[in-house]
């Protein structure tokens, strides 16, 4: 079965939900995390720091460093990669999971909020790229994995939230770019959504919406597993969605992943 033993990843948001998911999940077999966030200290509306998540990673068998980074300032990213070169002597993969959201219309959205957004989610996801290729090109088997939805016009995905869709289908386009200008060069440059919504802090953010309509974030974690140990030549500029990976790679019962299996699961945005 392909391993991620020994790879490095960098992983930015990776203090909880899908991107801790991701880290134990890499740990699991043996790999080398960066953990790349912004919580270092504990927070009582957020639960998570880089420092919890750096013991989870070692409790499960993989090697952690924990970094203090907020992605949208590009000499906190620097040094955040350069340590990670210092510490594990390079990096495999590089998985954008940090994001921003703000389910508003655009009469109620501040440009604080707006420009938040567009920082941390597209500005981020190149900036974090940016500062990781040059070590990814000289790896084995390169991937950069980016949490993003298929690209979309479609006016329905746009006017509800103009802000938050501009931001996260920035992190499409990027991944698109991206794959285009290195996928040649033998770096993997994909997308992963899930078909449903995940049960993470940021369900919150939309009124009426319970954990229980969604799935665990480690069905996330499985499917990014089995993208991150493909051969990376070849497989590039793909928007991928959770359960079709898995099923892809034989796992067809997603049903230990829900949260309450009594509960409808819902949809996640931008898929029809």
């Amino acid at each position: 079965m392909p391993t991620l033993s020994g790879k490095t990843l960098f992983i930015t948001g990776a203090s909880r939900g899908i991107g801790l998911a991701i880290a134990l999940r890499a740990a699991r077999d043996g790999a080398n995390v960066a953990i790349a966030a912004k919580s270092a200290v504990p927070n009582p509306k957020l639960p998570g720091t880089i420092h919890e998540a750096a013991q989870a990673v070692e409790a499960a068998g993989g090697r952690a460093l924990a970094l203090k980074c907020d992605i949208r300032e590009e000499d906190e990213v620097r040094a955040a990669v350069a340590a990670t070169v210092d510490a594990f002597g390079g990096i495999d993969i590089l998985v954008n999971n940090a994001s921003a959201i703000w389910l508003r219309g655009a009469l109620d959205t501040p440009m604080k909020r707006f420009d938040l957004m567009q920082q941390v989610n597209a500005r981020g996801s190149f900036l974090c790229a940016q500062a990781c290729l040059p070590h990814l090109l000289q790896a084995a088997n390169p991937h950069i994995l980016t949490l993003a939805p298929p690209p979309s016009l479609e006016p329905k995905w746009w006017a509800p939230h103009t802000g938050y869709t501009l931001a996260k289908m920035g992190m499409s386009f990027v991944t698109l770019g991206l794959a285009g200008e290195f996928g040649p060069q033998g770096v993997a440059v994909n997308a992963l959504w899930p078909r449903t919504l995940i049960a993470t802090d940021a369900l919150n953010m939309i009124p009426g919406v319970s954990q229980a309509n969604g799935r665990k974030p480690e069905i996330m974690a499985d499917a990014a597993h089995a993208v991150l140990t493909k051969p990376a030549r070849g497989f590039t500029g793909k928007f991928l969605i959770d359960d079709e990976v898995l099923r892809e790679a034989g796992i067809t019962d997603l049903s230990r992943y829900a949260v309450d299996p009594a509960q409808p699961l819902l949809p996640d945005l931008f898929l029809d």
